[in-house]
């Protein structure tokens, strides 16, 4: 991933803000926005200068929109709007979480349709450079205008107010900035409204799920194979052949993994006294591809509706100096995004439904043909992987009250003048849990999978062997009962770097 990015407000990736927001990669802004930002700065000015009446410039805000600020109190008009768009209520955002939101807030104000000082974009951008990352409560916003609340919190700290973590250590924003070297800013006209008005919390939150998700579909796609030798199932239906009678590409791209993990495996189609009677696997096994896969396309939508997100102007009104006109419009609605992070939560939550699934099979002696009921090593006396089954049918039951779509609801705000709202930034912090809880779901999986194969004395198959290698490194087998949680959160550790992934490439 890149040490180093420019903001230009076009070209931002996920991968991008994961560089950014994960691996302390810094970001700049790109000398091709300067111009534009200019022009759309000096617009406000002239504005300002003419005592036109603009939204949000020369006015309230809200269902105060037809109260106009005289010229002299502009400064404070924007101060207090930061300041009483501080609401936000509950746990801070993760530290990730607050450095996408920095960055995909300059990327939106790069674009030039905001009418902010270069100078203001480049302070917030250096907050987020020298680690000074603001605590942002994460609820608190229902989506519209924006994420007011979260990305208020973010810019009280911009201007020496509100709390920020510098260092590992919380303290106010005036002493993070302090102690970062960093000079507070001055709101002048325009620039608070720039600064909260946009869907970048929900955003922020969509990017790294999204990239989080595209890694969980490779890790069932190797859990599911793993499964598959342990109960020594079938290959047919992942043939090449008969995925091109149903040609959906995310159907296919599973089937790959699965055939590219098994290749070589003399565990799969083996007849023996275990797997005489079996005409076909149940479907947790056979139609693994096609759930799977059907869970990727799904991704894969979601991930193009947020790397569209990721660059748009989202901010209001937006300012067009070349035609000399200023819109007052919605882009900052998070309905596309709302809708897209519902369905990347039930996307998700599939993948943990049927993987749990076949953990019930590898733990059930009727359907794991010839493995010890719950993989005890000494049955009765010990209970075995029993209870992992038990804890990952509760995340997927978890996870069915979390599919419920956010999107789905709106209650009105602002004296009914903002009457429909996305909920998207719920929507997506949602689909961030169901991801974790899937992630535990796929590491039990994986857990009791390694410890079926190691009952197996046949050759696995390439890939799957590799994996075993490499999990067996993770957790030791099982000699007897010992706590399971330890067991689980190292798998999930793991399954957070690319080693396990790096075996599909």
């Amino acid at each position: 991933m890149p040490r180093s990015i420019q903001v230009d407000g076009a070209t931002l990736t996920i991968d991008r803000v994961v560089a950014v927001a994960r691996r302390g990669a810094s970001a700049r802004l790109a000398p091709s926005t300067r111009a534009a930002m200019r022009r759309s700065r000096q617009w406000v000015e002239d504005a300002v200068r003419d005592h036109a009446v603009v939204y949000g410039v020369t006015t309230g805000f809200g269902a105060f929109q037809n109260v106009s600020i005289r010229p002299e109190r502009l400064r404070e008009l924007q101060r207090n709007l930061i300041l009483s768009h501080c609401a936000g209520i509950g746990a801070p955002f993760d530290e990730e979480i607050v450095r996408a939101m920095l960055l995909l807030r300059a990327n939106a104000l790069a674009r030039g349709h905001s009418g902010i000082r270069i100078a203001t974009v480049e302070r917030l951008l250096e907050m987020l450079n020298r680690g000074v990352h603001p605590v942002v409560p994460e609820q608190g916003s229902v989506g519209s205008s924006g994420d007011l609340a979260p990305l208020s919190h973010a810019a009280a700290v911009l201007i020496g107010e509100g709390e920020a973590f510098y260092r590992g250590k919380r303290m106010s924003g005036k002493d993070a900035l302090r102690a970062a070297g960093i000079e507070p800013v001055v709101l002048e006209a325009k620039e608070g409204l720039a600064l909260n008005n946009g869907t970048q919390a929900m955003t922020a939150v969509g990017a790294l799920a999204v990239y989080d998700a595209r890694r969980l579909a490779d890790i069932a796609d190797i859990a599911m194979a793993l499964t598959l030798e342990a109960v020594k199932g079938k290959s047919t239906p992942f043939a090449e052949k008969v995925l091109a009678t149903r040609p959906h590409a995310g159907q296919a791209r599973a089937a790959r993994n699965i055939r590219a993990m098994i290749r070589n495996s003399r565990l799969v189609d083996r007849v023996d006294h275990d797997t005489r009677s079996k005409v076909q696997d149940s479907y947790s096994i056979r139609c693994a591809p096609q759930v799977h896969g059907a869970s990727r396309d799904a991704i894969e939508y979601v991930a193009g509706v947020v790397e569209t997100e990721v660059n748009s102007t989202t901010d209001n009104p937006l300012i067009f100096p070349d035609t000399n006109e200023v819109f007052s419009v919605g882009n900052f609605h998070g309905q596309p995004v709302a809708l897209a992070m519902d369905f990347l939560a039930l996307a998700v939550a599939e993948i943990g439904n049927i993987s749990e699934r076949r953990t019930a099979k590898l733990m059930d002696r009727q359907h794991s043909c010839g493995l010890p009921a719950f993989l005890a090593v000494n049955g009765g006396l010990e209970s075995g992987l029993m209870i992992e089954q038990y804890a990952a049918a509760a995340l997927v039951s978890e996870n069915k009250v979390l599919i419920h779509p956010a999107s789905g609801d709106s209650i009105p705000t602002s004296a009914n003048q903002e009457d429909h709202v996305s909920m998207g930034t719920i929507a997506a912090r949602q689909a961030r849990q169901v991801i974790r809880n899937v992630e535990h779901v796929l590491a039990i999986e994986l857990h009791g999978a390694i410890e079926a194969l190691g009952y197996r004395t046949e050759r696995p198959g390439d890939g799957t062997r590799k994996a075993y290698k490499l999990l067996r490194e993770v957790v030791p087998p099982l000699r007897g009962d010992r706590p399971l949680s330890a067991d689980i959160e190292a798998i999930v550790a793991f399954m957070r770097g690319t080693e396990l992934t790096d075996i599909l490439n």
